[in-house]
């Protein structure tokens, strides 16, 4: 199920599952909320949005809480998230899913640690969320053209579609992002999608499922692993996996893939889109197309470097939209069809 179309004069609710923001980042927090608000939404801040300790906002229970509330909120149309953090997974436990699953369906918008919450959400209640731009993120005083696609997602309505294209060009280090805080991005690479058999050309179709693998691997093997359920539903379409890595070599990454595989999430895989590998090293002489190869072989197109991540900018992606990827050349687009 998809949520209600997000339209101008709605509200966001801004709580923190996982890190919260520290008081010398709180610039970063009222930025975004003026420049939300200037695009004519109302924004409301929760109370674990302005705490960190233990690399955590809160307590599990009182984010766990926070959430909950947020969602039972009729008033609150979406919820964005300030950032990702490490421990977003202590909330499953927490939540009661019996519970959530008789809300309306919610926006989620987020990416890093938020895609746990994301993906036991989407595959548990089948609703659908989007992976994205985090809020903090909002404080830049222009957004790029992928970022602000955002409100353009958010914005669509169940039977209507939305396509985006891959970047021009994409960070490649946070250094001058974090001496220049709220400035926005610094775009210094071009951007080039590229295919793990080296094709020119790629076009495949399917539900969009995916986040980073840093932590969607733990919940592999727990009561908050519904991904075999959301295959199974989605049998006849197939998935599109998006996924990423953060600081991971190439053998982490390759282990990651196959406890995946060999856990059943890819055997429904009609294709899978691969971000750029943010702090990315090779295991010796073994890269990550030795990885991508050992585990999708030569039949399952797999397109890397793309725009989803940890280095921006990044598509909007909707977890249980049926999307169309076509790939040319270094480049790609993706339609996402809300049916």
């Amino acid at each position: 199920m998809y949520p209600a179309a997000l339209e101008k004069g709605d509200k966001i609710a801004v709580t923190a599952p996982s890190s919260g923001v520290e008081e010398q980042l709180h610039m970063l927090v009222h930025k975004a909320k003026e420049n939300v608000e200037n695009k004519g939404f109302i924004v409301k801040m929760g109370e674990t949005v302005w705490t960190e300790t233990k690399s955590r906002s809160a307590k599990a229970s009182i984010r766990a809480k926070e959430l909950t509330q947020f969602l039972e909120d009729e008033s609150v149309k979406a919820i964005i998230p300030p950032w990702g953090g490490q421990f977003s997974m202590e909330l499953l436990p927490m939540i009661d899913w019996n519970y959530i699953k008789t809300l309306p369906p919610k926006w989620i918008l987020g990416y890093s640690d938020v895609s746990t919450i994301l993906l036991a959400y989407t595959t548990i209640t089948g609703n659908a969320s989007a992976h994205g731009t985090n809020f903090n993120e909002l404080s830049a005083p222009k957004w790029d053209e992928l970022t602000s696609k955002w409100t353009d997602v958010l914005g669509c309505s169940k039977g209507q579609d939305i396509i985006q294209y891959s970047s021009g060009q994409y960070q490649s280090s946070w250094t001058k992002t974090f001496a220049n805080p709220a400035t926005g991005f610094y775009f210094d690479t071009e951007t080039e999608w590229k295919s793990h058999t080296g094709q020119k050309t790629h076009e495949f179709a399917g539900r969009l499922l995916g986040g980073v693998m840093n932590t969607l691997q733990t919940l592999i093997g727990t009561p908050y692993d519904k991904v075999n359920e959301f295959t199974i539903k989605h049998a006849q379409e197939g998935v599109i996996w998006y996924l990423e890595s953060v600081d991971w070599s190439a053998a982490e990454i390759y282990r990651c893939l196959w406890q995946m595989k060999y856990s059943g999430w890819f055997k429904k895989v009609n294709g899978v889109l691969l971000g750029r590998a943010s702090g990315y090293s090779s295991t010796k002489d073994f890269e990550l197309k030795d990885a991508l190869m050992n585990v999708f072989g030569k039949e399952i197109p797999v397109i890397y470097d793309a725009d989803i991540g940890h280095m921006p900018p990044q598509n909007i992606l909707v977890n249980g939209a049926y999307s169309t990827v076509t790939y040319q050349d270094g480049k790609g687009t993706i339609r996402m069809q809300y049916i």
